[in-house]
């Protein structure tokens, strides 16, 4: 089992650009445009968790390096599934999981046992 380069607490207040600063560093050999992809995907899975759910959450990056792929996964304490296209924070939000989709080879969800989920995407890359 492949290590994660990142593993940490989805916190409110928590500092994205720190967040995206740290990705930069865990992933320095993934090509720019695919760690552009990754950030995006990060940030769109953790503002769901710090908008959309009661509590804090953990994330974490696992980077497959045979094929390439980096893997987003983050787990919140609430067992509502995401939604597509929608949100309740207004007509201008609610294209997190599109933009998600997007970027990802796939992403999905699964229950956590105890409660809760994690919100996974799959991000292809090179390097």
């Amino acid at each position: 089992m492949t290590p994660p380069v990142v593993d940490v607490p989805v916190r409110p207040g928590m500092s994205m650009s720190r967040l995206r600063h740290d990705l930069t560093t865990a992933l320095a050999d993934v090509g720019e445009d695919h760690l552009y992809d990754v950030q995006l995907v990060v940030t769109e899975l953790v503002s769901n968790v710090l908008d959309h759910t009661p509590g804090t959450g953990h994330l974490r990056i696992v980077h497959h390096r045979d094929p390439c792929v980096v893997a987003v996964e983050v787990d919140d304490e609430s067992p509502v599934e995401p939604v597509y296209g929608r949100s309740r924070l207004g007509e201008h939000r609610g294209r997190g999981i599109m933009v998600v989709d997007s970027m990802s080879r796939r992403w999905g969800y699964r229950a956590r046992a105890g409660g809760g989920k994690t919100v996974f995407a799959l991000v292809e890359c090179t390097g």
